[in-house]
């Protein structure tokens, strides 16, 4: 895993939520120095944004293909 906040583009949901889970339990778990916890945090924050682009894309794609065209809520 990488602790950076290095780019996040290219990985798909599921990565990016596993690579999430991992950083949080190690910010759970309380990291030895404030520098590395900031740059968790940061690359949690990058992580989780790229989780909402793919869910905010599917959501999308399953309102466009509604008939009716009514949004899923």
């Amino acid at each position: 895993m990488t602790s950076d906040a290095g780019d996040v583009s290219a990985l798909s949901f599921e990565q990016a939520r596993d690579e999430l889970v991992q950083v949080v339990a190690k910010l759970e778990q309380g990291s030895p120095t404030l520098e590395e916890s900031l740059s968790l945090w940061t690359r949690g924050e990058a992580l989780a944004a790229r989780c909402e682009e793919w869910l905010l894309g599917a959501k999308r794609r399953l309102d466009d293909a509604r008939p009716d065209g009514e949004a899923v809520s």
